[in-house]
């Protein structure tokens, strides 16, 4: 890590600090307590206030739709503009207690970075291919990072163009000059068909030669930037339009490695891209995760016994995602079903059926459960009567509760968050986002055992409680590095138990590593004249936690 070690003398004497205090919190290690993953059964926790659950939502990129806006694009200062915009988002997740931000860098086969494989996305300029005289995707880490926010990168994979008049359409002339769609027109199709409303153009998720090309263009930002996880949505083939059918006959005859059946062929091909894209981030950075966010269906029970109870598009037929596979055979680290029903008497997609069967398909397996919210729905009359309930979003997250499995949210999308129709943001906040919560680990993911920070000084200021510490022998040896670390704040003078830390009643906040010896953070909640015990654990960039300090107290 960055901060400096202690010396040999200062690591003895912390060591020793721990012994003498002797508490149930120094013995135990923190890491996963509380987590579904190594849970805590004999501590009685708070299920409004979880230690552990994945809370993001999703910033979307394609026709701006929520960062950048179309507005930046003509700023008197373009680039001041743009960053500005994404602060006030991060700004936003901060205040509901969010951990991850999941932003879309690579919306339709182009690039939020200097890609040597790919044009720039023309939703920073508003031209394709140009150059914004920048690099958003340096930036954007770089300031969720500041914010201890997670980054997951999220990529389409296929898509080419959105539909004319906004988009390029099905015209390969209208895509950025240097489009490897141009300089390969035998990569891409139009779907719907050419002269068609919607029409856009598509890479052939059939090719081999493509499925490899995405793939590239893809891992150049892994390898490049530092990004915690890889995100796609729910776009493979495309949804289907009307009665036209995907033109990849000719693919099919051409590349059917032995398949006879050109739907299975279809859902092998998207298996392949998801099993081989894992196996090439894991390669060259283990720890970065993988998560895809499909449609909330896989398939009806009507048409397979192992599929929910429902009667809506099942994506396992229509855009040949066979999303329970990936879970099962543990291609993915999480996965993040799309769930934009209501609870309630809907038997197309029952919310309330949909959270349990997707519980089950994850149970066993090392692949975590987030669920994809609606917000987008709440408060708009156009869903119906459920979605005008300022509680129905508030509800869901009370729901999951019930089911171990589920580990975590993503809100779809950013402005629609920020909007807050019905104050229904604020509603499933406060009752479900009060605290600060840690990510959920994943104990398949490289770790190594870390020190417990020592806290060298708390002392009141202006503006509240300073700590100070250090962190002993960072990443030396068998250690691991500390990314982050999280306080715990008690009132009174007292000494805590493991118990204590099992949920986050007691966590008032997280902080990102910095450079330099002494890390330090300001409790800007601490009242006056009041006393308190504090902790501080450190976490590593899969957030395993670290044994808690020995306590501070603060009179």
């Amino acid at each position: 890590m960055k901060a400096t070690r202690l010396g040999a003398a200062a690591l003895a004497a912390a060591l020793l600090g721990t012994l003498v205090a002797g508490t149930p919190a120094q013995a135990a290690p923190g890491d996963n307590t509380g987590t579904a993953t190594s849970p805590s059964t004999d501590c009685v926790t708070d299920p409004a206030t979880p230690k552990r659950q994945f809370r993001a939502m999703w910033i979307a990129s394609v026709t701006n739709i929520d960062w950048p806006s179309k507005g930046s694009w003509t700023a008197p200062d373009q680039v001041a503009k743009q960053k500005a915009e994404y602060l006030a988002w991060l700004d936003l997740a901060q205040k509901l207690n969010h951990n991850a931000v999941v932003v879309q860098v690579r919306p339709t086969a182009d690039a939020f970075w200097p890609s040597p494989y790919e044009p720039w996305s023309e939703y920073l300029t508003g031209v394709r291919g140009k150059n914004p005289g920048w690099d958003p995707l340096d930036f954007l880490v770089a300031e969720s990072h500041k914010r201890n926010l997670e980054f997951h990168a999220w990529f389409n994979p296929y898509r080419v163009s959105m539909p004319a008049p906004g988009g390029a359409g099905a015209d390969l002339s209208q895509l950025a000059p240097d489009s490897p769609a141009r300089q390969h027109p035998d990569w891409v199709f139009a779907y719907p068909p050419a002269g068609v409303a919607g029409s856009r153009l598509y890479y052939n998720p059939g090719v081999p030669e493509v499925r490899e090309f995405v793939q590239t263009a893809m891992m150049d930002a892994v390898k490049r930037y530092d990004i915690d996880g890889v995100h796609f949505d729910d776009y493979f083939y495309p949804y289907p339009s009307g009665t036209h059918q995907v033109p990849d006959d000719a693919t099919f005859a051409a590349y059917n490695r032995g398949f006879t059946d050109k739907a299975d062929w279809r859902r092998d091909n998207i298996n392949l891209l998801i099993q081989e894209m894992n196996a090439k981030i894991k390669a060259v950075k283990p720890y970065v995760k993988f998560g895809v966010s499909p449609f909330g269906i896989w398939r009806n029970a009507s048409a397979d016994p192992n599929g929910s109870d429902t009667t809506g598009s099942q994506s396992y037929d229509i855009i040949s995602a066979d999303s329970r596979k990936w879970v099962k055979e543990e291609w993915i680290d999480y996965i993040v079903p799309q769930l934009y029903w209501y609870i309630g008497q809907y038997p197309a997609a029952d919310y309330a059926r949909l959270v349990p069967w997707w519980a089950e398909q994850v149970r066993g397996t090392r692949v975590q459960l987030y669920i994809g919210q609606a917000d987008y729905k709440s408060g708009d009359p156009a869903y119906g009567s459920f979605w005008m309930n300022p509680q129905e979003l508030s509800n869901h997250l009370t729901l999951n509760r019930s089911y171990p499995e589920v580990l975590g949210n993503v809100h779809f999308s950013a402005v629609q968050v920020r909007a807050n129709r019905l104050g229904a943001t604020d509603i499933y906040a406060a009752e479900h986002y009060s605290r600060p919560a840690l990510v959920p680990t994943m104990t398949h993911l490289p770790r190594k055992p870390l020190l417990f920070p020592v806290v060298t000084k708390a002392q009141r200021e202006a503006d509240g409680v300073r700590l100070s510490w250090r962190q002993p022998a960072d990443g030396m040896g068998p250690l691991g590095t500390a990314a982050s670390y999280a306080i715990y704040r008690f009132d009174g003078h007292g000494l805590a138990g493991r118990c204590d830390f099992a949920d986050a009643s007691h966590l008032v906040g997280t902080v990102r590593a910095t450079d330099g010896a002494v890390q330090s953070w300001v409790d800007t909640t601490a009242a006056d004249g009041t006393r308190y015990t504090y902790y501080v654990t450190a976490l590593d960039r899969l957030a395993n936690e670290s044994p808690a300090s020995p306590p501070r107290f603060v009179r």
